[in-house]
């Protein structure tokens, strides 16, 4: 008698994940924990909700952008260094176009969203004559499992149209972000629930405070019971009452009718403190500096401040992000035999674009000490090539030791004598 696998819960499956324990690709409690949401301060946290938050939506857009827009290039190694692989297939592929509908751009961002919010970003490798020929970036929510009637678990992703179709786990990208057990990455959304549904619900407050005019609720009093005729007829004229207060006028209140304050006040709750409060909470669950997204004062924005913290969000917040998707590319669309010569790298000099006076220090510094030649700094500045001397490595030779002082060099001695002559034929 064949003996039945019962599969873990969702409850066990986390536990289990966090554990470090391999999780099934193929196991429905993975997909249903994936893509569910959850319930914080009296708030529905999910994707949609949690990128409503500003701080959310500046954070996701900024390393994405910041991901999507660094040079992507295929490298081979060479016995003298290395060269662009630009004819290898997986080039194009990486550097201008994954598919017929996306650019580079647009699906490095898209993906680069996915991790951050979702945990892992998945894509379907696109393959023609048995050659792998484009990445399809598969949305997070419409990625998910299908039991089969014989009790497997098939990957299914629905497209536009709202037809299904199964996808062969073999076909799959996967880059997984942030990890506890090496394999999946663990969703921002899922760990930070109580933190985004703090902020969602304390937005929702400011709102309602807002939308009233900033004014307090205001709760009656009458000395004697009402009946319930009487308390529907209060209501309706509560709205005139309601609309007077709101207006700045003065309610006329009858039968020892009485009005008291009640709640909080919002100064009293320090609604504004608690917002600003929840930005750097946000921030700091995506590893962003506050004043990357425009909060804080201008003494924090401006200046060598800035800058030092242009150098730490390039160090620690992009390059795990970026070595993530380099080395993901490298194990699982590079062949064992391809992986030996080639590799995939960002290029993070392309930050630089935006900074005419750091690129051209930049450039200085490698030509003046025979680093790079004119001609390839020509090239990253998509300039036509010279040729000649501007293809030479040259370094400064200002700084010369003290006991070649008077001396002349052989270039000077050959045209002292070239003078020389010229000067004994004009005679």
């Amino acid at each position: 008698m064949k003996t039945q696998v019962k599969k873990p819960g969702r409850v066990k499956a986390a536990l289990l994940h966090w554990l470090g324990v391999p999780i099934d690709l193929k196991n429905d409690a993975f997909w249903s924990a994936w893509a569910s949401s959850t319930n914080a301060a009296g708030q529905q946290v999910n994707e949609n909700t949690v990128m409503s938050l500003s701080a959310s939506w500046a954070c996701t857009r900024l390393i994405s952008e910041a991901v999507a827009t660094l040079p992507l290039h295929l490298y081979e190694r060479t016995t003298d260094g290395r060269r662009r692989a630009v004819d290898h297939p997986l080039y194009p592929i990486l550097n201008r176009s994954p598919n017929t509908d996306s650019t580079s751009a647009t699906y490095w961002e898209a993906n680069t969203a996915a991790i951050l919010l979702r945990g892992n970003g998945f894509s379907e490798k696109q393959f023609f004559n048995g050659r792998m020929v484009g990445l399809k970036f598969l949305a997070p929510n419409r990625l998910g499992s299908k039991k089969k009637a014989n009790g497997d678990v098939q990957i299914v992703y629905t497209e536009e149209n709202g037809s299904q179709r199964e996808i062969l786990e073999r076909n799959l990208f996967h880059i997984p972000g942030f990890s506890l057990d090496g394999k999946w990455g663990i969703s921002t959304i899922q760990y930070g629930a109580a933190v985004f549904g703090s902020a969602l619900a304390a937005a929702q407050a400011a709102n309602g405070t807002f939308e009233r005019g900033l004014a307090p609720t205001v709760a009656f009093t009458m000395e004697q019971v009402l009946k319930k005729e009487q308390r529907a007829e209060f209501r309706e004229n509560l709205k005139d009452v309601s609309g007077a207060l709101n207006a700045g006028k003065s309610p006329l209140l009858e039968g020892g009718m009485k009005a008291e304050t009640i709640g909080i006040k919002p100064s009293d709750a320090q609604l504004l403190e608690s917002r600003s409060f929840s930005v750097e909470e946000v921030c700091r669950w995506f590893r962003v500096d506050p004043s990357m997204v425009g909060h804080g004062n201008k003494d924090s924005n401006w200046g060598t401040g800035l800058e030092q913290k242009l150098i730490g969000f390039l160090t620690f917040t992009l390059r795990p992000w970026l070595t993530r998707i380099e080395q993901a590319i490298n194990k699982h669309l590079l062949s064992p035999q391809d992986q030996r010569r080639f590799y995939a790298e960002f290029s993070i000099e392309g930050l630089l674009r935006a900074d005419s006076a750091a690129r051209s220090a930049f450039y200085s510094v490698m030509v003046n000490n025979g680093i790079m030649t004119r001609d390839e700094v020509r090239q990253l500045e998509n300039l036509p090539t010279m040729g000649g001397n501007a293809d030479v490595l040259t370094v400064q030779t200002a700084m010369a030791p003290l006991d070649s002082l008077g001396q002349s060099t052989d270039g000077d001695t050959a045209r002292a004598a070239m003078a020389a002559w010229l000067k004994n034929q004009s005679n």
